[in-house]
């Protein structure tokens, strides 16, 4: 079941990712307020969008939830593997995904002044695209 929901869930992503989806959509709130004349601006017809936008929103949350995890996972491991491929790579560095906030906060306030100071940072940041023109 695990792996029938992550197929359905990774098409599903890509597809709402795409111009056609949006096209879709549009076209559902156009022709659904296009009928609006048709049945008299009802509470009926006001709750039928309602109902399916909320539906479709309640789903898609999930789907869309699960392949951002999985995409995160995926990226943090090729991450990992950069940094245990990487001759002067510091392995401590693997797997701190896991730290909590303030842990996270403290590893990367220690990175941040190794790294110099903003005006340092910032002429670096200069050089290389300089370098790159």
């Amino acid at each position: 079941m695990i792996k029938s929901f992550e197929r359905i869930a990774t098409q599903v992503s890509a597809a709402a990712g795409r111009p056609r989806a949006f096209i879709l959509a549009f076209a559902t709130i156009v022709v659904w307020g296009v009928t609006g004349p048709l049945f008299h601006w009802s509470d009926t017809w006001q709750l039928v969008i309602n109902t399916g936008t909320t539906i479709v929103t309640f789903l898609m949350v999930f789907l869309i939830q699960n392949a951002q995890n999985r995409d995160g996972a995926a990226i943090q491991a090729k991450l990992d593997e950069l940094i245990r491929a990487v001759a002067h790579a510091r392995n401590e560095f693997i797997g701190i995904e896991h730290l909590n906030e303030e842990e996270l906060e403290e590893i990367r306030t220690a990175l941040e002044k190794v790294a110099g100071d903003e005006p340092t940072r910032h002429a670096a940041i200069v050089r290389l695209i300089e370098r790159r023109c």
